[in-house]
């Protein structure tokens, strides 16, 4: 009753290389093998194990393709990122099929509330009991009080991470410890109710713009109790139908679009939705691998970056010699005219170097289907103030040059020496954080364009 079915070259030279292996490695790939597992229970997973990890281990050729796809997915993108074309950057990524990402690692959390089964229902995940060689610690206590991972035996570059229990961020020290931006996918544990430390989660996993399942476990014990409440008319499919409708109408109140809930007992992992919930994952695996995928292109991006900025630092010298020589000219404010007029033709420079001037926003923004708006929003190198501020030093400049003219009467020797010494160090200064925040601003704004449209449970 209660069943239901269910190396040493430098990195410049190492793109371009790659950028010439682009063509003949696209014609040689076909893509990887389909991703294969076991059920949550022991048989189900040996007879996996015997079967398509088999085959995996038997045909090491069929899961070479998914690697060197996913390789070449990598180059391409940084060969893009080091062209400065963001939006054949992206396209590189999203044209790919999904067994490109099958070698992809998927770091799986599972998180909830103290005392809700997480444990436990790691160990069903992995085909293991409590006590077994590798499975995860159980007890009546807290048993987890740090991150553990435990690497899937049949879901190939899957780890099941168990995280400690959250409680009321208000209440547990505890809340903030554990960096949930690590993980690429996660499995709210739920037990008895929907508790405000589940909206608390779900929200920080949508703040990322990434998935998760709700599991509601213990559904036995729920069974359990409904029947000594009302034993006379109790019906298993009406008391598992209302509390899976509770679930999902919790989930809705909390803006999430096509909420996946699963009920669950840890202790028999054949029955209630485990079989439904084994197949989600198994049907969702690619997919969300080449989610993980794609959040962690900013990263990759970063060395390419780092190669373009040195480039660029050539250029600042000779910008900063002439910011200091038009300084020493006794003009008042011209210090300030002249700086501003090398700072934003080199932040102009900037933005073409790594992709993000108009035009490329532009492009990358049609691509995505997001308003250049929102491209331009993650950018902090457009901000106005803090240019303002920088150029504060040119104001007492200038105002010393006027005092030496029309009070002083003579030539303004310590107003130009000021103002050009002041424009020297300040456009330095400036024309580096521009760099540097130009560099910054195209991983945020690569970031802005791979967030998903939509928040939702996967």
């Amino acid at each position: 009753s209660g069943q239901r079915r269910s190396g040493s070259e430098p990195l410049s030279l190492s793109l371009s290389a790659a950028a010439s292996r682009r063509e003949p490695e696209r014609r040689r790939e076909r893509g990887g093998p389909k991703v294969g597992g076991g059920g949550p229970g022991r048989k189900a997973a040996e007879g996996q194990a015997g079967t398509e990890l088999g085959e995996r281990r038997g045909e090491g050729a069929v899961a070479l393709p998914a690697a060197g796809g996913r390789s070449m997915a990598m180059e391409e993108f940084q060969v893009a990122v080091h062209q400065a074309k963001l939006s054949d950057a992206i396209s590189v990524v999203q044209a790919k099929p999904l067994q490109y990402f099958s070698n992809t690692e998927l770091n799986v959390a599972v998180v909830g509330e103290p005392g809700s089964g997480k444990s436990s229902f790691v160990n069903s995940m992995l085909g293991k009991r409590a006590g077994e060689p590798g499975a995860a610690e159980t007890g009546i206590q807290t048993t987890t009080v740090k991150p553990k991972n435990y690497p899937h035996p049949t879901l190939p570059q899957v780890v099941l991470w168990d995280l400690p229990g959250r409680e009321d961020a208000a209440l547990d020290s505890r809340a903030h410890q554990v960096d949930l931006n690590r993980f690429d996918f996660f499995i709210i544990i739920g037990y008895q109710r929907f508790r405000t430390v589940h909206a608390d989660l779900v929200h920080e996993i949508q703040a990322m713009n990434k998935r998760f399942y709700f599991v509601r476990a213990k559904i036995d014990l729920d069974l359990e109790s409904s029947r000594r409440r009302q034993p006379s008319g109790y019906d298993d499919e009406k008391v598992l139908q209302r509390i899976k409708e509770d679930c999902v109408k919790c989930l809705l109140n909390e803006n999430v679009i096509n909420p996946q809930v699963f009920l669950v007992s840890n202790w028999d992992p054949q029955s209630f939705d485990f079989p439904l919930l084994w197949e989600k994952l198994q049907s969702d695996l690619l997919w969300l691998k080449r989610q993980a995928f794609i959040f962690s292109l900013p990263s990759l991006s970063a060395p390419v970056l780092e190669n373009k900025k040195a480039a660029m630092k050539e250029k600042i010298w000779l910008k900063v010699l002439y910011s200091g020589f038009l300084g020493l000219l006794p003009v008042p404010g011209f210090s300030f005219v002249a700086a501003m007029f090398f700072f934003l033709r080199f932040r102009s420079q900037c933005y073409r170097f790594f992709g993000l001037d108009d035009q490329s926003l532009t492009a990358l923004a049609r691509d995505v289907g997001k308003p250049v708006a929102s491209l331009h929003a993650a950018m902090t190198s457009r901000a106005l103030m803090p240019l303002i501020l920088w150029r504060l030093p040119d104001l007492v400049g200038a105002i010393l040059i006027l005092v030496e003219y029309c009070w002083w009467n003579r030539y303004p020797y310590a107003g130009s020496l000021l103002s050009g010494g002041a424009s020297f160090f300040t456009s330095y200064y400036m024309l580096h954080r521009c760099l540097t925040d130009v560099a910054k601003d195209t991983q945020n704004v690569l970031s802005r364009a791979l967030e998903g449209k939509e928040k939702m449970s996967i």
